[in-house]
């Protein structure tokens, strides 16, 4: 099989996560004042409970079964076996959750909203993303899902007109989730023979799966439970609004520097598999300093222009956003780091062991410090409880790995980033306090610290940016001419 590129599957992989993502995104100054934060809140509490479900229904299968198929992937029949024996395995633990779930539906008060919300997990029994991640066929991925995105889009804006749409809301989410992930399935004949029905075992890996699902559920525990813990103990739906809207956005722009992940683990997987242990440090090393690279100012960035984003873009009563969005910015450097070191080092050379050690440990941490920075600080408590609990888990895995990669070469690649990044962000602090909050002067301050941030390594000479650049620039010639 045709070595895939690593630069266009990450473009690849970062349109599908920024798809993911583009929706609520495009239409959150829209529902930020049809709905409220009240609205807001309400939905990102239900979702947050849905998740829960749809974690049982996922178990470990999507991280085993992308791990399982980058090892195979010149091999048709291995690669056979493993994805319905993978998808059986899925189909089961999703049929299973969904059972509990509608029971537990149908004992709500928002009952309809609830059971709406179910076709988040048809859409796990029917998602073979993880296959083509294996396969590093992130293109196929973005085809087929932009349609529905794109529907989605517009639906929204169609149908949600005031706070009783709240319902339709939620519908097109979840219905539109589940049509993408359906419609996948109709390049699964490509890859895959069909399935001898005796021959497929759904629990023959089934001690792995556990233990990779061990992992996901304690860093559900700190994607999901800050949002629960925010509304019981708060008892409030505008601070899960606020909350909310920080984090998504915040979220969608760490999607820049992760996306890389997705690329990076079945590749690193295929190297690990052919015992090409120099060729995974190589990687490696290649990572982090993407991470720092971007990570570094886009950090800075979202700090920079909070102030005079957050009130044009979300509108009147969402002031407190812009103190959540500043904390929750830091995620981007901690989660990129975990991204690199965990599931694109860890996971790929079968220490899922040790992984899970890290995770748990963040999320342990996570969890105390929301019980009792919530009840002090409502939101703020929790974003601060999510960031330390990030940078936690990134301590202990760099003490993990520290006698098989050198961590000192890890953090002597960002002094150039920080450099940069700082000075961008005094700059744009600087523009915020003379700015008055609009679209276009976010975009100039935007242009500018972009601008300011380049420059400078162009400055530093860091060969990062400048190789980088050139290739860019050759490969555009080469079209052009």
């Amino acid at each position: 099989m045709a070595k895939k590129s690593i630069k266009k599957n990450y473009l690849y992989n970062m349109f599908y996560e920024i798809l993911l993502l583009i929706t609520p995104l495009i239409t959150t100054p829209y529902l930020s004042r049809v709905l409220g934060a009240d609205g807001v809140g309400t939905v990102s509490f239900a979702e947050s409970v849905v998740s829960y479900f749809t974690l049982l229904a996922t178990l470990g299968v999507t991280t085993f079964g992308k791990r399982e198929v980058s090892y195979v992937q010149d091999s048709k029949s291995r690669r056979t076996q493993i994805f319905w024996d993978t998808k059986a395995l899925s189909v089961i633990t999703s049929l299973i959750s969904l059972i509990i779930y509608i029971v537990f539906s149908i004992n709500q008060n928002n009952k309809i909203l609830y059971l709406i919300l179910a076709f988040n997990l048809l859409a796990v029994t029917a998602d073979v993303t993880w296959f083509f991640q294996g396969m590093e066929e992130f293109g196929k991925i973005v085809i087929r899902n932009v349609i529905f995105k794109v529907i989605n889009i517009v639906y929204i804006f169609i149908f949600v007109r005031r706070p009783e749409d709240l319902v339709k809301y939620v519908f097109g989410i979840a219905f539109f989730l589940f049509l993408g992930n359906v419609s996948l399935w109709a390049y699964i004949p490509q890859y895959v023979e069909k399935p001898i029905i005796k021959n497929v075992k759904p629990f023959r890996n089934i001690k792995t799966v556990i233990s990779l699902f061990i992992p996901t559920v304690a860093i559900q525990v700190y994607t999901v439970l800050d949002k629960t813990m925010i509304g019981m103990i708060t008892m409030s739906a505008f601070e899960n609004g606020y909350y909310e809207q920080a984090l998504k956005l915040s979220r969608m722009v760490l999607t820049i520097v992760t996306a890389l992940g997705m690329v990076m683990i079945p590749r690193i997987g295929h190297h690990y598999g052919k015992g090409e242990i120099k060729e995974v440090q190589s990687f490696m090393y290649r990572s982090y300093q993407f991470v720092w690279f971007l990570g570094i100012p886009l950090c800075c960035g979202l700090i920079g222009i909070a102030s005079n984003f957050v009130p044009w873009f979300y509108g009147e009563g969402f002031d407190k956003v812009v103190i959540l969005l500043r904390i929750l910015s830091f995620l981007i450097l901690s989660i990129g780091i975990n991204n690199v070191t965990g599931m694109q080092y860890l996971i790929p050379t079968k220490r899922q062991n040790l992984f899970t050690f890290t995770v748990l440990a963040g999320a342990i941490i996570n969890f105390v410090l929301n019980y009792f920075l919530i009840s002090l600080y409502q939101s703020v408590g929790a974003a601060i409880a999510s960031v330390t609990a990030e940078t936690a888990i990134a301590v202990i895995q760099f003490y993990l790995v520290r006698n098989e990669l050198s961590l000192a070469k890890v953090f002597m690649a960002c002094r150039h980033y920080v450099a940069a990044g700082i000075i961008m962000l005094v700059v744009l602090r600087k523009l915020g306090n003379i700015l008055t909050p609009s679209m276009q002067n976010t975009f100039i301050m935007v242009i500018t610290g972009a601008s300011l941030y380049f420059i400078i390594l162009l400055l530093e000479r860091d060969s990062f940016f400048i190789n980088n650049m050139k290739n860019a620039l050759q490969k555009i010639k080469e079209k052009v001419l």
